[in-house]
């Protein structure tokens, strides 16, 4: 009897330490995530981020590379041809 407790108690141990070493580590790394977006400060610090990103943007002389603004132009036109076809 006391061979088997010391077996389930090792073995719920090992249980314990798999589920941190594995699905542990990425529920702190969600539950950190969403504590920064449901918290007041987090989210401020959030669009505090976006407006930086937003002024290097508009700053840069080029934002798209040659081949990226190719790659659009031709998609808008092909989306502006098909509206023209409706009937």
């Amino acid at each position: 009897m006391r061979n088997y407790i010391y077996k389930i108690l090792i073995a719920v141990i090992a249980l314990i330490a798999v589920f941190e070493f594995t699905i542990g580590r990425t529920l702190n790394k969600i539950t950190k995530q969403t504590d920064i977006l449901l918290t007041k400060e987090g989210r401020k610090g959030m669009v505090d981020s976006i407006k930086i990103e937003m002024e290097k943007a508009v700053k840069r002389e080029n934002y798209l590379k040659k081949d990226e603004r190719i790659l659009i132009n031709n998609f808008i036109n092909k989306i502006k041809n098909e509206l023209n076809t409706i009937e």
